[in-house]
This record gives C-alpha cells, sequence and structure tokens, in this order.
C-alpha cells in the first residue's frame, strides 16, 4: 500500500499542466528573440543571440525533457523572428 501511495505520487509530479507547457514556450518566444547587436564605429552590425543561449541552457536543464524537440524548434523560430525584427539591445561603440 506503501509503495503505490509512493508510484502515485511519482506518476503525478511527471505530468505537466497545459497552462505550465504554453507559459514555457511563450517564454522560449519571447527569451528567445532577444538580441545584442553590437555597432562598431564603422557601422559594422555584430548580432549576438543571447536570449537563444539562455534559453538553450534552460532548455536543457528543465525536469520535464519529453518535447524538447519542439523547445527547440520553438527557439529556432524566434531566433529568426528577432534577428529581423527590431528586437533586443544595441551597443553602440563609438
Amino acid at each position: 500500500m506503501f509503495c503505490s501511495k509512493i508510484i502515485a505520487m511519482t506518476n503525478k509530479k511527471k505530468n505537466e499542466l497545459d497552462s505550465v507547457y504554453l507559459l514555457k514556450l511563450v517564454l522560449y518566444l519571447v527569451i528567445g528573440s532577444q538580441w545584442l547587436k553590437i555597432v562598431t564605429k564603422t557601422g559594422t552590425q555584430i548580432p549576438i543571440p543571447v536570449g537563444a543561449l539562455l534559453a538553450v541552457l534552460f532548455a536543457s536543464h528543465d525536469h520535464f525533457q519529453i518535447d524538447r524537440k519542439i523547445e527547440y524548434a520553438v527557439l529556432l523560430v524566434a531566433m529568426f523572428m528577432g534577428f529581423w525584427l527590431p528586437l533586443g539591445a544595441e551597443l553602440t561603440l563609438h
């Protein structure tokens, strides 16, 4: 009887709510689209995907690793959106 309660408790912990999963996808979309664009004196832009790097670290240390491929796909789409849209920070070096 005690073992069945432990198994039931571990099964409850492994299931993730849909709202939590949706919140994580939105988090990956927002954080993954953040870029740091460094502009030099000559006008050269050096884009660095800071948000995507942070989101990959977060996805790799996630407890629920069932849908990691979907999370990486959302990160990739967010990264491309953030590259062409004016999102993130711009650092000008003069």
